[in-house]
């Protein structure tokens, strides 16, 4: 596109490859050795050509008394006529032969051969060289080597054979590990599918039984009469409560209704017309024998993620049953389902259920030919009725979610906005304070800003560095922690101006984030591919470090208070458990090398951004994307945009709603709402 600059954001930082230790420069340690070896050494000095600086080959004497190798001499003759040692005229008629050293240099070089060769080319060269020996002493030398020769056959034979015995019964027991572990699997299968089959006929008998009377009641003139005056007195009821309602409490009750809407639009019967602004419309409009089919696609496209997921489950729960000796009375649930298939189920149908994210709202932000438009950070408050944007313009502005998704793109305004002395990088709401909100910025300030009056609260100065990553305690309202491109974490109270707690770490901080469910424990995430969990109560040491990213760690979210989202600049997310310390699991799909693209996660999702200006969505039980959505340019014609221009910068959920808010480096919002 013409006239556009390439939007740059903040790019995640890297930890520098340490410079090779320099050599020592301290002499090595000497010993004396023996006067033999030191005579030989200088013998051996004095055998070298002076020109080549080897032991002289085929030694020739010059008139002036000095030895060469007869190469090296004659090449050195055929560009000057001079002696190289004293500079004595010096031509070939002048070389002679040198028998005498020759031949001490030929028996040096066997004295040599023979200290550093074996036994056995000892042997081998007295046997060459003519060694007399009698016909029975060889006889004897021979015996002596069959003998040997048929001992190191058997040897090799016996070992040859213990490794092969040792790789099949390895084998064999492998292989009956797996016959077991298939054995077990396929008895968890059969009584899985008597559960479900026994639950389905229980459902079609239920629905055989519901029938008639459904029939019953729609063919009843009574009944159909019944309608108009419920509806009649629903709508009188509304009536007063409006009336006896303070004007404030109608704007709120009007918001959350709004809410609410989105919510039920997002999770609304599948007959439900959508328009996407993406173009998707395969799943639109469809029956629901139609709807069926395409989750059963979806369960065949991803076969074996959830075979494995399934099989995970339904070990775990009967290991853990097992280790309670209750093998014989495994946990049953009202369904007559087992705890592992129940829960697998629950996979099943929360990820066969949406297939796309379909746009809701549209908020632009940005000016198409600004370059300030990046969006780095974007919150949900407490209750989810208001969110926050904050970038690289400066501003944390405040909006009200249900009037962006229900007014025209044209009159979204934010509902207060406050502005900043440096670039913003990261925005946390505090979870019990619904006003105050913390942001963290490029010059390493942390605000806590009160929304209502917008005025900052507080103001943290003592980052050295550019700060990425704030987050307030879930749990204690006064507490909230920040990381910093100075290697330091820094915990904070708004009730005191200094921080409370400080962390030295050996590389950059990315992100920080408190467990949900503690107000003790945090993860950190570091650009030296590490996250670090850690116990404030005893900041020695981090309770677990979490290796397995291949670059810096950009963020760090809590699903539970066990299970711990990270992404990287490695191109992929990962799940750990922090109680365990072991990793779960490793989703790819989206692209991320270089930029900080946003991660947001709630009890079953995870969802990211990518540089290719798209949003994806993650099953946190498979490892592929199961929904995601492409941002098109302002102009509306994907084909003219680069594709790498843009990326996703910002992503947030809308607590455990199907709901998303996304934003991109050119400074568009976009409502996403998981569909069908």
């Amino acid at each position: 596109m013409g006239g556009i600059t390439t939007s740059i954001g903040a790019l995640v930082p890297s930890v520098k490859s340490e410079l090779p230790e320099e050599p020592s420069t301290a002499p090595p340690s000497t010993s004396t050795a023996p006067e033999e070896d030191r005579g030989a050494v200088d013998a051996e000095k004095d055998v070298l050509c002076p020109i080549c600086m080897q032991i002289i080959k085929d030694a020739f004497l010059t008139a002036c008394g000095h030895s060469f190798c007869y190469m090296c001499i004659v090449t050195h003759l055929q560009n000057k006529n001079d002696c190289p040692c004293c500079s004595h005229f010096l031509t070939k008629t002048h070389l002679y032969p040198n028998f005498l050293l020759n031949k001490l240099l030929a028996k040096t070089s066997a004295r040599q051969i023979a200290k550093t060769s074996t036994p056995i080319e000892q042997l081998r060269q007295a046997l060459e060289q003519g060694c007399e020996a009698s016909v029975k002493e060889l006889e004897s030398l021979l015996h002596i080597l069959v003998e040997k020769k048929k001992k190191m056959e058997q040897e090799e034979a016996e070992t040859n054979m213990q490794i092969l015995l040792d790789f099949l019964v390895f084998l064999k027991k492998k292989k009956l590990d797996e016959l077991n572990e298939i054995q077990s699997d396929l008895q968890y299968i059969k009584q899985d599918i008597h559960a479900v089959e026994k639950r389905r006929i229980e459902l079609y008998h239920r629905r055989d039984r519901y029938a008639p009377k459904m029939r019953m009641l729609s063919n009843d003139p009574h009944s159909k009469s019944l309608w108009p005056s419920l509806m009649d007195k629903h709508r009188d009821t509304t009536t007063v409560s409006r009336a006896t309602t303070a004007p404030d409490q109608v704007r709120l009750s009007c918001s959350l209704s709004k809410i609410q809407k989105v919510d039920l639009r997002s999770s609304a019967s599948p007959l439900t017309p959508w328009k996407d602004a993406s173009g998707a419309s395969d799943n639109q409009n469809l029956t629901p024998s139609g709807l069926a089919l395409a989750r059963k696609r979806r369960v065949h496209a991803q076969f074996n993620e959830l075979q494995d997921c399934y099989l995970q489950k339904r070990r775990y729960w009967s290991k853990l049953h097992s280790t309670k000796q209750e093998r014989d009375s495994p946990g049953v649930t009202r369904e007559g389902y087992t705890e592992g298939l129940e829960d697998f189920q629950s996979v099943l149908s929360t990820f066969t259920r949406y297939s796309r994210l379909q746009v809701v709202a549209e908020l632009r932000q940005g000016d198409l030919f600004h370059s300030a438009n990046i969006v780095s950070s974007i919150e949900f408050d407490r209750d989810d009725e208001l969110f926050a944007t904050a970038g690289v313009s400066r501003r944390i502005k405040v909006f009200e979610f249900s009037s962006v998704v229900n007014e025209p793109a044209g009159v979204q305004c934010p509902v207060a906005e406050m502005m900043t002395r440096s670039k913003l990088s990261c925005l946390s709401w505090n979870k019990c304070t619904k006003s105050h909100i913390a942001s963290s910025d490029y010059e390493g300030i942390v605000t806590v800003w009160d929304v209502t009056t917008r005025q900052s609260v507080m103001e943290y100065e003592e980052h050295e560095k550019r700060a990425w990553s704030v987050d307030f305690s879930p749990t204690e309202p006064s507490m909230l922690v920040s990381g910093s491109d100075d290697c330091k974490v820094k915990v904070w109270c708004t009730k005191q101006e200094a921080s409370a707690l400080n962390i030295d770490m050996k590389a950059n901080i990315c992100s920080v984030k408190y467990n949900p469910g503690s107000s003790v424990h945090i993860a950190v995430g570091s650009a030296d591919h590490n996250i670090y969990y850690y116990d404030l109560r005893n900041i020695s040491q981090p309770l677990h470090t979490l290796g397995g990213h291949r670059k810096a760690v950009s963020y760090v979210k809590f699903l539970s208070n066990n299970e711990l989202g990270s992404a990287s600049t490695d191109n992929t997310l990962r799940l750990w458990d922090v109680k365990e310390n072991v990793p779960l699991r490793i989703f790819r799909g989206h692209a991320n090398e270089k930029n900080f693209v946003g991660l947001s996660v709630n009890s079953e999702y995870l969802a990211c951004g990518s540089e290719t200006n798209e949003v994806y969505a993650y099953h946190k039980a498979i490892s592929r994307p199961a929904a995601w959505h492409r941002f098109v340019n302002s102009g509306g014609d994907e084909a003219e945009e680069e594709p790498v221009s843009y990326f996703i910068s910002a992503v947030c959920w809308k607590s455990d709603s199907p709901t998303m808010l996304t934003a991109n480096s050119q400074g568009t919002i976009k409502v996403l709402v998981l569909a069908p």
